[in-house]
């Protein structure tokens, strides 16, 4: 397949043309550049292996009733933080009223704060950089990955845990004194969080910002970060959310030939349906959702059984919750205990892409999730873990899993192992995909939609339009501008 990167044409309000080109431009040279300017390759590999030696943090699974500092909520058993802050743990049902479809109950992650993620972003050499965190979180499986700058919630942030404070967060804070070139508020995972939401934001700060990186960052090129992204477990989730919101886009006249890959960053052209009838589509099942949503309380919650170790459903499929305890040295506080979520087996998470009209498409679900405040985001082609679903028939929107899973090596232009928040969830891995679809492209129906890439990418100039597995996929696609494949061991190959 050719050119896949995608540019970017906003649904509302699109920003002066000759800024969004310049600004198109200067993040395609970054792309490009996979030998960085502040760091380059051999002294990232040794920084990154120091800190993956160094920044190591003893997890130890603990009792649900032996979590400090915090306790089971008297009448509900709901999990709830000694301070009232941080997040809590109960209990979630919910119910089609249209009679459409069976409800269900679950545990779900309760938090309203609004944290932020965010990317500083500064030219070294007259290429942008951004820098990039070795953050160790407990629920991750490798322990260090790299996170976006800051990564951290409103509690942690303003200092609930009288811990250290959080490094770089007043360039988020006073955003208006910088360059901001992506900002908005994005959700979460909708099918354990219940309106989670999180301040995706990338500020550039001037040459003359003195900027100093800290034991525990590095400044990365876009191209060095998703040559990353093509490997295991080294980029979290949390920095392929921000880095898919940049936006991206063609260069402009007078740019390098390298580069002529790239469209252009405005006008939309060649996309099947136009941006207003997707967003049309995707208000209308919005609105005619019939799915409601209500609190109960974690020891009522049906179909789940609780001991004293954790919290998990009778026949053993979709996660547990479990108690942690966590010592480590690199962090605002050096011991704590927690909840999390641990998912009992490896997921899926795949695009189906192809080019229409001579433009790259992706096939989107429209994905409801409980959790979500619009109930209804544009999620992948295929996102389940396979092992929670008898063999056939498999659900509506599962419909293309075999086609993924059974790919030919040849249609497979990216498969990573990649992991999700390890701040909240457990080992939680997916298997991330995107794939060659080389069939009919007449495959919609009422849930799924063909939307060409430059769409995704204006859509996410503005929250709740994409779920947080689609974004991760997002931030995947951008690393396939110079029309390689990409294996989970790094290895880049060229498309056929």
């Amino acid at each position: 397949m050719a050119d896949v990167f995608p540019a970017t044409a906003p649904p509302l309000g699109p920003p002066d043309r000759q800024s969004a080109m310049r600004t198109a431009a200067r993040l395609a040279e970054s792309a490009l550049a996979v030998e960085g300017v502040a760091t380059g390759d051999r002294e990232f590999r040794d920084w990154y292996a120091g800190r993956v030696r160094d920044d190591v943090a003893e997890v130890r699974r603990i009792a649900l009733d032996r979590l400090s500092g915090w306790r089971a909520e008297p009448g509900t058993g709901n999990l709830v933080h000694d301070s009232g802050r941080f997040f809590s743990v109960e209990g979630l049902a919910a119910e089609d009223v249209d009679g459409g479809s069976p409800g269900w109950e679950q545990p779900v992650i309760r938090q309203p704060e609004i944290g932020i993620l965010g990317l500083v972003a500064k030219e070294f050499g007259g290429v942008l950089h951004f820098l990039m965190q070795a953050k160790n979180e407990p629920g991750n499986h490798n322990g260090v990955q790299l996170s976006p700058t800051v990564q951290a919630t409103r509690s942690n942030y303003s200092r609930v845990h009288r811990g250290a404070s959080v490094p770089y967060v007043e360039f988020f804070q006073q955003a208006g004194r910088h360059h901001v070139l992506a900002d908005s508020l994005q959700s979460e995972q909708g099918s354990w969080f219940v309106g989670k939401r999180n301040r995706n934001i990338v500020v550039e700060v001037g040459r003359e910002v003195e900027v100093e990186a800290g034991e525990s960052f590095r400044w990365l090129t876009l191209g060095q970060i998703h040559r990353l992204l093509a490997e295991d477990d080294v980029i979290n989730m949390d920095a392929r959310s921000v880095l898919a919101c940049l936006p991206f886009g063609g260069a402009g006249e007078g740019a390098p030939a390298s580069t002529a890959v790239l469209r252009s960053c405005v006008e939309e052209t060649g996309a099947l349906h136009p941006t207003g009838e997707i967003l049309s589509w995707l208000a209308g099942l919005r609105a005619g959702s019939g799915l409601a949503v209500r609190r109960v309380p974690l020891d009522e919650v049906r179909g789940w059984k609780r001991t004293e170790e954790c919290v998990a459903h009778e026949d053993g499929r979709f996660f547990r919750v479990i108690g942690v305890d966590v010592r480590a040295a690199g962090r605002e506080v050096r011991q704590w205990t927690q909840p999390l979520i641990e998912p009992v087996a490896q997921g899926v998470v795949a695009f189906l892409v192809a080019e229409i009209g001579g433009v790259v498409h992706a096939l989107v679900n429209a994905r409801t999730q409980a959790g979500l405040i619009d109930k209804v985001e544009l999620a992948p082609t295929v996102q389940c873990v396979p092992s929670n679903y008898p063999r056939a028939p498999y659900p509506p929107q599962l419909r293309f899993l075999d086609e993924v899973l059974e790919a030919p090596v040849e249609r497979v232009r990216f498969d990573s192992r990649l992991s999700e928040e390890g701040g909240r969830f457990h080992h939680a891995v997916n298997r991330y995909l995107i794939v060659d679809w080389h069939g009919d492209h007449r495959i919609e129906d009422d849930t799924f939609r063909w939307v060409a890439l430059h769409q995704l990418a204006g859509l996410l100039r503005h929250g709740h339009y994409l779920n947080i597995e689609a974004r991760s996929l997002v931030a995947c696609l951008h690393s396939l501008a110079g029309g390689t494949r990409a294996t989970g061991t790094g290895e880049e190959v060229p498309a056929r």
